[in-house]
């Protein structure tokens, strides 16, 4: 029995210095990286609560290279989260079974607005900071990349 625990405790040990450090390297600095994004049409200073680059290629590869540098650490490689934060590919799936368009086209708006905001402010839940906040390091454009390219990433697409 006295051998029992430092055996279970060191196989612990172990493990977690096994999966800890390899899973957090896996996916490169966690530090907000900035998103070239001089090849998008340039949106100004006013932040837009919708997204203008919706079905835009030249979005979408913007944003798979910024959702890669910046977001997959945390919400999954080419968006397929592993449970660890929101799975991003769903945030509009709801919208997608609206048979009124108007009512469409507000839940896709209403989904853009929350996204541009959680991105920009980032999310802090009793004290813990859960989703750093980009404001600073990504411009709009940025932001609406990558929300295209996780348009592309829905289910059934």
């Amino acid at each position: 029995m006295r051998f029992y625990v430092p055996i279970v405790f060191g196989c612990l040990f172990l493990g977690v210095a096994a999966v800890g450090p390899t899973d957090a390297l896996a996916h490169g600095d966690v530090t907000p990286q900035a998103v070239d994004t001089h090849t998008l049409p340039p949106l100004g200073e006013e932040m837009r609560s919708e997204n203008p680059y919706r079905g835009l290629a030249e979005a979408v590869k913007v944003g798979v290279s910024a959702y890669t540098q910046n977001c997959a650490r945390c919400h999954g490689i080419e968006a397929v989260s592993g449970g660890m934060s929101p799975d991003l590919r769903e945030m509009d799936t709801e919208c997608l079974d609206q048979k009124d368009e108007v009512k469409k086209k507000a839940c896709f708006k209403e989904v853009d607005d929350f996204f541009m905001s959680i991105t920009m402010k980032g999310k802090v839940r009793n004290g813990v900071e859960k989703m750093p906040s980009f404001k600073g390091t990504f411009n709009q454009e940025a932001v609406w990349a990558i929300k295209t390219y996780l348009d592309t990433r829905r289910p059934g697409n």
